[in-house]
Protein backbone atom coordinates (compact mmCIF):
# COMPACT_ATOMS: atom_id res chain seq x y z
CA UNK A 1 0.00 0.00 0.00
CA UNK A 2 0.58 3.51 -0.47
CA UNK A 3 2.47 5.05 2.77
CA UNK A 4 0.40 7.78 4.12
CA UNK A 5 3.11 9.18 5.96
CA UNK A 6 4.95 9.99 3.11
CA UNK A 7 2.33 12.04 1.60
CA UNK A 8 2.84 15.65 1.58
CA UNK A 9 0.90 18.74 0.17
CA UNK A 10 1.18 22.50 0.54
CA UNK A 11 -1.98 24.96 0.67
CA UNK A 12 -1.51 27.69 -1.42
CA UNK A 13 -5.33 28.21 -2.83
CA UNK A 14 -6.14 31.18 -0.36
CA UNK A 15 -6.10 32.92 2.72
CA UNK A 16 -8.83 33.83 5.47
CA UNK A 17 -7.78 37.21 6.61
CA UNK A 18 -10.17 39.63 9.50
CA UNK A 19 -10.43 42.44 7.42
CA UNK A 20 -12.55 40.33 4.74
CA UNK A 21 -14.43 37.96 6.78
CA UNK A 22 -18.10 38.63 7.10
CA UNK A 23 -19.68 40.00 9.76
CA UNK A 24 -21.63 36.64 11.00
CA UNK A 25 -20.85 33.06 10.83
CA UNK A 26 -23.69 32.76 8.37
CA UNK A 27 -22.99 35.15 5.84
CA UNK A 28 -19.52 33.61 5.49
CA UNK A 29 -20.68 29.76 5.44
CA UNK A 30 -22.68 31.16 2.26
CA UNK A 31 -20.21 32.43 0.56
CA UNK A 32 -17.83 29.38 1.07
CA UNK A 33 -20.99 27.17 0.23
CA UNK A 34 -21.50 29.29 -2.93
CA UNK A 35 -18.13 29.05 -3.87
CA UNK A 36 -18.09 25.33 -3.10
CA UNK A 37 -21.00 24.57 -5.22
CA UNK A 38 -19.79 26.60 -8.19
CA UNK A 39 -16.52 24.38 -7.83
CA UNK A 40 -16.56 21.42 -10.57
CA UNK A 41 -14.06 19.65 -8.57
CA UNK A 42 -16.31 19.10 -5.19
CA UNK A 43 -19.00 16.70 -5.17
CA UNK A 44 -21.72 17.31 -3.20
CA UNK A 45 -20.77 20.66 -1.68
CA UNK A 46 -23.45 20.29 0.80
CA UNK A 47 -22.19 16.81 2.46
CA UNK A 48 -21.06 16.97 5.71
CA UNK A 49 -19.35 14.58 8.15
CA UNK A 50 -21.90 14.80 11.18
CA UNK A 51 -21.01 13.25 14.57
CA UNK A 52 -23.04 11.96 17.43
CA UNK A 53 -22.31 10.34 20.57
CA UNK A 54 -24.97 8.35 22.39
CA UNK A 55 -26.02 7.91 26.55
CA UNK A 56 -23.08 6.10 27.03
CA UNK A 57 -20.17 8.99 25.33
CA UNK A 58 -19.72 6.40 22.24
CA UNK A 59 -19.31 8.41 19.26
CA UNK A 60 -20.10 7.71 15.21
CA UNK A 61 -19.89 9.79 12.67
CA UNK A 62 -21.04 9.31 8.80
CA UNK A 63 -21.64 11.76 6.37
CA UNK A 64 -25.44 13.39 5.72
CA UNK A 65 -26.89 15.70 2.84
CA UNK A 66 -27.75 19.04 4.64
CA UNK A 67 -31.13 20.47 3.30
CA UNK A 68 -31.30 23.43 4.83
CA UNK A 69 -28.92 26.47 5.95
CA UNK A 70 -29.86 29.38 7.52
CA UNK A 71 -29.77 31.97 10.97
CA UNK A 72 -31.12 28.70 12.60
CA UNK A 73 -28.52 26.25 11.68
CA UNK A 74 -28.22 23.37 9.25
CA UNK A 75 -31.28 21.13 8.87
CA UNK A 76 -30.92 17.11 7.85
CA UNK A 77 -33.49 14.52 7.61
CA UNK A 78 -33.37 10.74 8.74
CA UNK A 79 -35.26 7.83 9.88
CA UNK A 80 -35.78 8.65 13.84
CA UNK A 81 -34.76 4.86 14.63
CA UNK A 82 -31.23 4.95 12.83
CA UNK A 83 -28.24 4.64 14.80
CA UNK A 84 -28.02 8.71 14.58
CA UNK A 85 -31.80 9.19 15.78
CA UNK A 86 -30.97 7.10 19.02
CA UNK A 87 -28.15 8.72 19.36
CA UNK A 88 -29.58 12.37 19.19
CA UNK A 89 -32.55 10.87 21.70
CA UNK A 90 -30.25 10.22 24.53
CA UNK A 91 -27.86 13.21 23.30
CA UNK A 92 -29.14 15.59 21.46
CA UNK A 93 -25.93 17.48 20.33
CA UNK A 94 -23.59 16.89 17.37
CA UNK A 95 -20.76 18.61 15.32
CA UNK A 96 -20.68 18.29 11.77
CA UNK A 97 -18.06 19.68 9.49
CA UNK A 98 -17.81 20.27 5.67
CA UNK A 99 -15.15 19.24 4.20
CA UNK A 100 -14.23 21.34 0.89
CA UNK A 101 -10.78 19.58 0.36
CA UNK A 102 -10.42 20.84 -3.65
CA UNK A 103 -10.20 24.84 -1.80
CA UNK A 104 -8.24 23.32 1.10
CA UNK A 105 -11.30 24.30 3.07
CA UNK A 106 -13.53 23.29 5.82
CA UNK A 107 -16.15 24.41 8.55
CA UNK A 108 -16.87 22.74 11.47
CA UNK A 109 -20.06 23.34 13.43
CA UNK A 110 -21.62 22.14 16.61
CA UNK A 111 -24.68 22.87 19.13
CA UNK A 112 -27.72 21.06 20.36
CA UNK A 113 -29.74 19.43 17.66
CA UNK A 114 -33.38 19.15 17.77
CA UNK A 115 -36.50 17.73 15.56
CA UNK A 116 -38.06 20.26 13.21
CA UNK A 117 -41.46 20.65 13.06
CA UNK A 118 -43.69 17.59 11.20
CA UNK A 119 -44.98 20.78 8.61
CA UNK A 120 -41.76 21.17 7.79
CA UNK A 121 -40.56 17.37 7.18
CA UNK A 122 -44.00 16.85 5.16
CA UNK A 123 -43.01 19.99 3.10
CA UNK A 124 -39.32 18.37 2.13
CA UNK A 125 -40.48 14.92 1.75
CA UNK A 126 -43.18 15.69 -0.69
CA UNK A 127 -40.20 17.13 -3.00
CA UNK A 128 -38.13 14.53 -2.91
CA UNK A 129 -37.69 11.68 -5.91
CA UNK A 130 -40.71 9.13 -5.07
CA UNK A 131 -38.20 6.90 -5.35
CA UNK A 132 -36.02 7.94 -2.58
CA UNK A 133 -40.06 8.35 -0.70
CA UNK A 134 -40.31 4.77 -1.60
CA UNK A 135 -36.91 4.04 -0.25
CA UNK A 136 -37.82 5.78 3.35
CA UNK A 137 -41.08 3.55 4.23
CA UNK A 138 -39.03 0.54 3.21
CA UNK A 139 -35.61 0.81 4.46
CA UNK A 140 -35.39 0.09 8.69
CA UNK A 141 -32.58 1.76 8.52
CA UNK A 142 -29.32 1.01 11.06
CA UNK A 143 -31.57 -2.29 11.63
CA UNK A 144 -30.06 -5.85 10.10
CA UNK A 145 -30.88 -6.97 6.97
CA UNK A 146 -30.94 -10.34 5.26
CA UNK A 147 -29.86 -9.22 2.27
CA UNK A 148 -30.52 -7.26 -0.56
CA UNK A 149 -32.93 -9.10 -1.84
CA UNK A 150 -34.85 -8.29 1.09
CA UNK A 151 -34.77 -4.61 0.61
CA UNK A 152 -35.84 -4.76 -2.88
CA UNK A 153 -38.58 -7.21 -1.71
CA UNK A 154 -40.08 -4.33 0.94
CA UNK A 155 -38.94 -2.04 -2.19
CA UNK A 156 -41.94 -3.63 -4.09
CA UNK A 157 -44.19 -3.83 -1.31
CA UNK A 158 -44.18 -0.33 -0.21
CA UNK A 159 -44.68 0.80 -4.10
CA UNK A 160 -47.89 -1.67 -4.48
CA UNK A 161 -49.08 -0.08 -1.44
CA UNK A 162 -49.66 3.31 -2.44
CA UNK A 163 -49.91 2.92 -6.11
CA UNK A 164 -50.20 6.15 -7.48
CA UNK A 165 -51.08 7.94 -5.01
CA UNK A 166 -49.16 10.74 -2.65
CA UNK A 167 -46.64 8.94 -0.50
CA UNK A 168 -46.89 11.12 3.23
CA UNK A 169 -43.46 10.98 5.30
CA UNK A 170 -43.22 8.31 7.42
CA UNK A 171 -43.92 9.05 11.02
CA UNK A 172 -40.59 7.38 12.01
CA UNK A 173 -38.65 10.11 9.69
CA UNK A 174 -37.90 13.63 9.74
CA UNK A 175 -35.71 16.67 9.81
CA UNK A 176 -32.66 17.88 12.62
CA UNK A 177 -32.00 21.24 12.94
CA UNK A 178 -28.13 21.58 14.58
CA UNK A 179 -28.01 24.93 15.71
CA UNK A 180 -24.63 25.56 16.30
CA UNK A 181 -22.55 27.60 19.07
CA UNK A 182 -19.52 27.18 17.91
CA UNK A 183 -18.78 27.98 14.20
CA UNK A 184 -14.76 27.39 12.77
CA UNK A 185 -13.39 28.50 9.57
CA UNK A 186 -10.21 26.29 8.46
CA UNK A 187 -7.70 27.77 5.36
CA UNK A 188 -4.92 25.47 4.36
CA UNK A 189 -1.79 27.62 4.46
CA UNK A 190 1.54 27.30 3.45
CA UNK A 191 4.36 25.46 5.78
CA UNK A 192 0.72 24.46 8.07
CA UNK A 193 0.62 27.90 9.51
CA UNK A 194 -3.18 27.45 8.40
CA UNK A 195 -5.86 30.35 9.05
CA UNK A 196 -8.16 29.58 11.65
CA UNK A 197 -11.12 31.68 12.44
CA UNK A 198 -14.07 30.98 15.15
CA UNK A 199 -17.30 32.40 15.70
CA UNK A 200 -18.36 31.37 19.38
CA UNK A 201 -21.87 32.41 20.98
CA UNK A 202 -21.25 33.39 24.50
CA UNK A 203 -24.73 33.77 25.43
CA UNK A 204 -26.35 35.77 22.99
CA UNK A 205 -23.50 37.73 21.81
CA UNK A 206 -21.09 36.21 18.78
CA UNK A 207 -17.45 36.46 19.74
CA UNK A 208 -14.75 36.31 16.79
CA UNK A 209 -11.58 34.53 17.27
CA UNK A 210 -8.30 33.33 15.80
CA UNK A 211 -6.65 30.12 16.46
CA UNK A 212 -3.68 28.91 16.11
CA UNK A 213 -3.21 26.03 13.62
Amino acid sequence: MSDPAAMRRNYEHGALDESSLAATWLAQLIRWFDEAVADERIVEANAVALATAAAAGTPSVRTVLVKQIDEDGLVFYTNYDSAKGRDLAANPYAAAVFGWLAQERQVRLAGPVERVSRGETEAYFAGRPRGSQVGAWASPQSAVVGSRAELKQAERVVAQRFGDRPIPAPPNWGGYRLRPDVVEFWQGRVDRLHDRIRYRRDDSVWQVERLAP
